[in-house]
């Protein structure tokens, strides 16, 4: 699938923390992303990296603004259109949220396994996994695999909806250095392949510098954008 365009109009997000207490997550926030694009979201622990992905993936609501995602505008879907949107997006984290009990190639059929697919879900599954490099792992339980080796995983379970747009918050959070660019160079390598968009969230001043284009969030706000011109 190719990739989707991706825009925030005005978008605030508060977290009601006590009797007259909130905390402004994201505060007006606008921000336009072109099809196929890795963008990097850089910022301080609490900028509101998190926030910003889990409202563009319909994880979280909004208090004001609007959140449009190629044709849809996902502050206004319903639960179920929500459901049905989230199976279209590929969603990677800090934490593998790997199931030990599955093995490798399970883990990544999982999230399809209980709905009807025009495709065969192993055989993709199976190709994903050569894709990402732990064809020879299928069979292994994910105990079995280094935490670069499981974030791989993770990332081919992300693909298996051939999704236009991935989210990844923190990917490399649980990586050494080495091992975080080694998935940011497999995320870059995918997206030449596929054409998605992808927008991730980190801290890793290194790891920002890789995307294509880089927003920096500080309490909330916007406060800075940078298009790069040249990936080394």
């Amino acid at each position: 699938m190719a990739g989707v365009q991706v825009e925030l109009e005005y978008v605030s997000r508060r977290y009601v923390t006590g009797p007259d207490q909130s905390i402004t997550a994201l505060d007006d926030v606008s921000l336009a992303v072109d099809p196929g694009t890795v963008l990097g979201v850089s910022g301080p622990s609490g900028s509101g990296k998190s926030t910003l992905l889990h409202v563009i993936g319909a994880m979280d609501g909004i208090d004001e603004g609007t959140v449009h995602v190629g044709d849809r505008v996902v502050n206004e879907l319903s639960r179920r259109e929500q459901a049905a949107y989230r199976r279209g997006i590929g969603f990677v984290f800090q934490r593998f949220h790997l199931l030990p009990a599955l093995t490798v190639l399970d883990n990544v059929a999982a999230p399809v396994l209980p709905y009807r697919t025009e495709f065969d879900k192993f055989e993709r599954a199976s190709t994903l996994l050569e894709a990402v490099g732990l064809a020879d792992r299928a069979g292994s339980l994910p105990s079995r695999l280094s935490g670069g080796q499981q974030q791989r995983v993770a990332i081919a379970r992300a693909l298996i909806n051939d999704p236009g747009l991935l989210l990844a918050d923190e990917p490399t959070g649980n990586l050494d250095s080495a091992t975080g660019e080694e998935i940011v160079r497999l995320l870059l390598d995918l997206r030449d392949q596929r054409g998605m968009t992808v927008i991730v969230a980190t801290h890793d001043a290194v790891i920002a510098s890789r995307c294509d284009r880089i927003v920096q969030l500080l309490d909330g706000r916007l406060v800075g954008d940078s298009l790069r011109r040249l990936r080394m």
